[in-house]
């Protein structure tokens, strides 16, 4: 160990260290300093961990301890008060902020960028910026408050407190969101409490393999471990599981390894350091064993069968209606094709953690960022053989998940080893850990054939989907129920059969991301309106026009749409904007999309409120579902002032188990509906006291609750009362792509119906960070596997696109009021990237005659203008 010194946020220090160990890691854990976040450490790739070094930013995860000796370090934490204010101000104003884990890292280089009197273009921010990786916003919004913050330091313009009236359709500032601007509040990896240890896993190189033995003793040995824990110190059940349990937390001596993300041990120690090198010193003897990559061979019969719980066929959705054969046959044009996505990793900057804390009261309070936290705490206490009431769960709003934090990772371990030792446990993944355990999108394979008749009306479709889900279920038979059910888009389609099918692989496992399954068989049916419009003869809004669901239509599972369906409106919306570029010679493509809100397809879904009057004048508004950036717990408190008529100030929500609120997931675009009406369920109540003059004072201790229920949709297949709903409610959006003169991406113009404008700000953003992951997905994103083992793990090696690939973006907000909805709201998270790929897909064929049916269209202009990797420290000077 060496000793250093240097000056940090002004004031001399010095630490000891070792000269390989990052300034991230000293700073974070001698110092205490909770600014610099860690996300892809070491690579340096992310920003997040960003401080000035002697004035220029460096990224803190890929700077050793040996270069900092005499160094001055500025972190935000050593900025002023009245520039923190005016950074965290801006944010707040511009709603440059979604799950926040990005932004101090943005903040300081802000700082540094607008320290500088040089005017800046929007452009050139972002190139600026372009260190940095942001998975929510599409960094519109963060371009914003830059100019925010540029012109209150160098034009003397002041800026004004953001909204804070809070109605519905009011731009509320983010709850807590200054201080999650300034990285003061944390995250789970930031939480410090007595008596800490530090947890790290040993995990299966290989994806396919049967366990001899493993032998704990080296590791055990090691100075500094606490304890180590295997499937032998299980108390309760090992195998946990969304819908089926058949994820082992645990490995067992004598069963099968199924993928490269399965726990072998989990070990505690006094530093993270030690952790990780015992769970190194474990030693494991496998027996390799041929894996099962193929999904295609993996449900063929005699393949050998990956999980022990099931075959290897996870789902099979079919939706008949008609004769096929003798449609497609009357059709005046057919067309026939195989469309391929890529698995996809969802990249949320914040990798998994979780920190459980024994109690006096013999309980384990878990602290977790995961996207449904009673299904946490159940699976918990089964693992542990306890009762559920000896899980006190508490959500720490996340750094973004996108899906990828439905299924545990970390939690289960996390609570075992803090039983066993009696003390509190944090474990925390690195960014290639987090690669290799989490869900991912599904790869599909998908055979159409579809037919119109001389006019261009859809006649019949016939579709066949086969999606890789990997080791295990997750949510992947959704998924692809999912897939099936939408695989026919936004149109009408009088005939069809179709048929969705999930394998189980030794692939990493795939379950939700944003889209949830829609977004590969969207890809797929507008392809397929492409080639038809071309051989009718008719443009792609016209081919889209002719065919696009309204009420009264049957969508492709059966259900005939009453209500709420905005697809007109929104085609209309971008109308001008195709005709525009097509009438300047412009390479333009265009596609709609739909997704769902809420789970359907037979699910009873719940959602609950809690609001507490509190001593101090507040009002705990308690909800079960996640806040994970998409802004959930600010547009609740928003529900609860437009029903009460209370200023937003007073409510403070919170996500724990406190009450019992247990609705499921924050999965499906469910949030805003499920949490809204419950809501507003409990509000009402609590607006009558208030109406009968009593005051808050006179309500203190008093609890209302609310409910919400939705108990009448339809498995596929299936009717209820005669009728088929398998879908409480859809969002429709339409996309148009323009390219530039050299093939890539010059604008996009999303409209999208939202049913209701709850915050016009978040919406926004919702949607620009939407189209910014669609173009990546579209382009260049892809998790590629050698033998069931991800060979990425860097943003670079990924494909994450980052600010200087956002083009210029319209978003129209359609408003079509959905009466099942919290004030005629809908879910709209998924849905913004779902047209996204397929309008470029158009976009690119009109470029250069090339149709793309697989992603990422690597070999595209589009793809070729992109590069992803950051700027290097001399490109990052000349802003110096």
């Amino acid at each position: 160990m060496t000793l250093y010194h240097f000056t940090l946020n002004g004031t001399p220090v010095e630490a000891e260290a070792e000269p390989t160990q990052s300034l991230l890691e000293i700073l974070r854990t001698q110092f205490k300093i909770i600014s610099v976040k860690s996300a892809c450490a070491p690579q340096g790739q992310c920003g997040a961990c960003l401080a000035l070094i002697d004035g220029v930013p460096r990224t803190s995860c890929s700077l050793a301890m040996g270069k900092i000796e005499g160094k001055k370090i500025l972190t935000l934490e050593g900025v002023s008060e009245e520039e923190r204010a005016l950074y965290a101000q801006a944010f707040q104003k511009a709603a440059g902020m979604q799950c926040g884990f990005c932004t101090p890292g943005l903040v300081l280089r802000i700082k540094w960028l607008t320290d500088r009197a040089r005017p800046m273009s929007r452009q050139e921010i972002a190139e600026a910026l372009n260190g940095h990786v942001c998975r929510c916003t599409g960094y519109v919004k963060i371009i914003d408050a830059v100019e925010l913050i540029y012109a209150a330091k160098h034009g003397g313009q002041p800026l004004d407190a953001p909204a804070e009236q809070g109605r519905v359709g009011d731009p509320l500032g983010r709850y807590q969101g200054m201080a999650l601007a300034l990285g003061q509040r944390p995250f789970v990896a930031d939480l410090d409490v007595p008596g800490l240890l530090h947890g790290a896993l040993t995990l299966s190189p290989h994806a396919r393999a049967r366990v001899i033995s493993i032998d704990t003793s080296k590791a055990a040995a090691l100075p500094g471990v606490i304890r180590v824990a295997t499937a032998k110190d299980v108390p309760g059940d090992r195998w946990v599981g969304l819908i089926y349990k058949d994820w082992p937390c645990f490995v067992a001596e004598g069963e099968e390894v199924r993928y490269v993300g399965d726990v072998l041990a989990a070990v505690a120690a006094e530093t993270p350091q030690i952790a990780r090198a015992a769970a190194k010193l474990v030693e494991v003897v496998y027996e390799p064993l041929p894996p099962v990559l193929d999904p295609a061979e993996a449900i063929r019969p005699g393949a050998p069968q990956v999980n022990p719980k099931h075959d290897n066929v996870l789902s099979r959705s079919i939706l008949q209606r008609g004769d096929v054969d003798a449609a497609l046959a009357a059709s005046a044009h057919v067309v026939s094709g195989t469309w391929r996505t890529q698995r996809v990793e969802h990249m949320f900057l914040e990798p998994e953690a979780a920190l459980a804390v024994p109690l006096d009261d013999g309980r384990v309070h878990l602290y977790t960022q995961g996207q449904g936290i009673f299904e946490d705490r159940h699976q918990v206490a089964s693992v542990l053989g306890e009762p559920e009431t000896n899980v006190y769960v508490e959500l720490v709003p996340n750094g973004g998940a996108f899906g990828g934090k439905e299924d545990m990772t970390v939690q289960a371990q996390t609570a075992l080893l803090a039983r066993l030792i009696g003390r509190p446990v944090r474990i925390e993944l690195t960014r290639e850990e987090s690669v290799r355990m989490h869900p991912k999108r599904h790869p599909m394979t998908m055979d159409y054939t579809v037919g119109c008749d001389a006019e261009g009306r859809l006649t019949a479709a016939r579709v066949y989907v086969l999606g890789d889900s990997g080791a295990y279920a997750s949510v992947g038979g959704k998924v692809l129920e999912r897939a099936g059910g939408h695989a026919c888009g936004a149109y009408r389609i009088p005939v069809i059969d179709i048929e969705a099918v999930a394998a189980y692989t030794n692939n990493p496992p795939c379950g939700a991301m944003r889209g949830f399954g829609v977004n590969q068989t969207n890809f797929a049916i507008e392809g397929c309106l492409d080639l038809l419009a071309k051989k009718v003869g008719i443009d792609g809004w016209e081919m889209r026009w002719r065919n696009g669901i309204r009420v009264g239509d049957m969508f492709s599972s059966g259900q005939i749409l009453e209500k709420s369906v905005g697809l007109e409106r929104t085609l209309l919306a971008v109308k001008d904007s195709y005709y525009e570029a097509k009438a300047a010679g412009r390479a333009v493509g265009i596609a709609c999309g739909v997704k769902n809100c809420g789970l359907g397809n037979g699910a009873i879904e719940r959602g609950y409120c809690q609001m507490v009057v509190e001593a101090d004048g507040s009002i705990g508004l308690y909800s079960g579902f996640t806040e994970m950036g998409q802004g959930l717990m600010t547009i609740i408190i928003q529900f609860a002032v437009e029903v009460t008529g209370l200023p937003p100030s007073v409510f403070r929500p919170q996500i724990n188990s406190r009450f019992e609120l247990a609705g499921g997931a924050t999965t499906g675009s469910r949030g805003t509906l499920l949490a809204g009406r419950a809501t507003i369920d409990a509000a009402e109540k609590l607006k009558a006291d208030l109406d009968a003059g009593k005051t808050l004072a006179d309500l203190v201790g008093r609890s209302y609750a609310g409910e919400t229920i939705i108990d009448d949709t339809t498995a596929l297949g299936q009717t209820k009362n005669g009728k088929i709903k398998t879908h409480t409610t859809f969002g429709w959006a339409s996309q148009v792509v323009v390219l530039n003169e050299d093939g890539a991406v010059d604008f996009v113009h999303s409209a999208q119906d939202v049913g209701r404008i709850i915050n016009p700000q978040q919406c926004e953003g919702q949607l620009e960070g939407a189209i910014h992951m669609g173009l990546g997905y579209a382009l260049t994103e892809e998790l590629p596997c050698k033998d069931g083992m991800p060979v990425a793990y860097t943003m670079r090696d990924l494909g994450i696109l980052r600010a200087k690939h956002m083009p210029r973006v319209k978003i129209t907000l359609v408003e079509e009021n959905e009466p099942e909805g919290p004030f005629g709201a809908k879910g709209i998270g998924e849905l913004g990237l779902v047209p996204t790929p397929s309008a470029l897909a158009g976009a690119l064929e009109a470029f250069d005659g090339t149709r793309h049916q697989s992603l990422p269209m690597r070999d595209s202009p589009a793809a070729r203008a992109i590069d992803v990797g950051q700027l290097d420290d001399a490109e990052r000077d000349q802003w110096h």
